[in-house]
């Protein structure tokens, strides 16, 4: 069907736009004397979500809302059960004490904030649930305290340095990069949205399904490269870090101005899916404590990846 090949293609464009954009920004930034761990911990963390901050911001100004929140969601939810899984599998991840105190519990935060902020029907007794504006606001309000605390990290990341690019690029060049990749990524979130619109259609499902699967798994693959690939070169950090960090980046900065170019409307059903977000980063939390002390083992990475097929089976079945 020549919507699926549309949105494949759009996932592709997206993925290669990300990263020509990375890779200049990273060349701009070592020639503006910044540290390779701000880098690191900025561009580089930042830039696994460019297809979902890109994705969503042109599903939200098509009206196609189902699309921006399931991405959102979904994404979230496939990054800890799925590319933890893949990961923790290769190589057993052990996380430091500052991610296992600070950064897991800031994504159950993000997680449960979502929740609160979308259940207007439970708080204030509404007839329908909305992320309105006002709590888009909030949520970039978060993303600012997170910003002020990567700012602070101070200290060597093993494996930061690797996700960097060593090449010293020309000025020319790094405009060339960053012109082709920012519209890439703009063809590509706008063959992804309009593809997977299209799929939805066709299977006579709703948005938000495909939003939670198809989309949702197609923006994480860089996350899923970049935390494989992490962990095969026994780089524990960088592979677990990436997916907390996505996480919060996510819900804070990628929900919240999806919700404050267009409202997203939020029905019950979804609160399974926030649920599983929550579960997921409780999980994470509670595995840092059984096994060995601070590590994702085999066996729990085994068991995130079993959930993960339960919930999808769960999904295309009752929905």
């Amino acid at each position: 069907m020549p919507f699926i090949l549309l949105t494949i293609v759009g996932f592709a464009v997206v993925i290669l736009g990300a990263n020509f954009l990375v890779k200049s920004a990273c060349s701009l930034a070592k020639r503006l004397g910044i540290s390779e761990l701000v880098i690191g911990l900025t561009v580089v963390a930042f830039g696994t979500s460019l297809p979902e901050l890109f994705v969503n911001i042109t599903a939200s100004i098509k009206g196609d809302t189902g699309i921006a929140l399931g991405n959102i969601l979904g994404s979230n939810i496939a990054n800890i059960f799925l590319i933890l899984g893949v990961s923790g599998i290769i190589f057993p991840l052990a996380v430091t004490k500052g991610t296992v105190w600070k950064e897991i519990p800031l994504s159950l935060l993000a997680a449960i904030l979502v929740g609160i902020l979308a259940n207007d029907y439970f708080i204030d007794g509404n007839s329908y649930s909305v992320l309105s504006r006002i709590d888009g606001l909030v949520l970039l309000s978060f993303f600012i305290i997170f910003l002020f605390y990567s700012a602070s990290i101070t200290g060597d990341v093993p494996g930061i340095a690797e996700q960097i690019p060593a090449k010293q690029e020309s000025v020319v060049r790094i405009s060339i990069l960053m012109v082709v990749g920012f519209f890439g990524l703009i063809l590509g979130s706008r063959l992804v949205v309009s593809g997977a619109t299209s799929i939805a259609e066709a299977l006579g499902v709703s948005q938000n399904l495909i939003g939670l699967t198809i989309v949702a798994v197609g923006t994480s693959l860089p996350e899923l490269a970049t935390s494989a690939v992490a962990a095969y070169k026994k780089n524990p950090d960088i592979a677990i870090g990436n997916v907390v960090g996505s996480n919060i980046f996510n819900i804070f900065f990628i929900l919240g101005v999806s919700s404050v170019i267009r409202p997203i409307p939020f029905e019950a059903g979804s609160n399974l899916d926030v649920g599983m977000v929550i579960v997921g980063s409780l999980l994470l939390f509670l595995y840092m404590f059984t096994g060995k002390k601070r590590v994702l083992d085999r066996w729990e990475s085994i068991g995130f990846l079993v959930l993960y097929v339960c919930y999808i089976c769960f999904l295309v079945f009752s929905r």
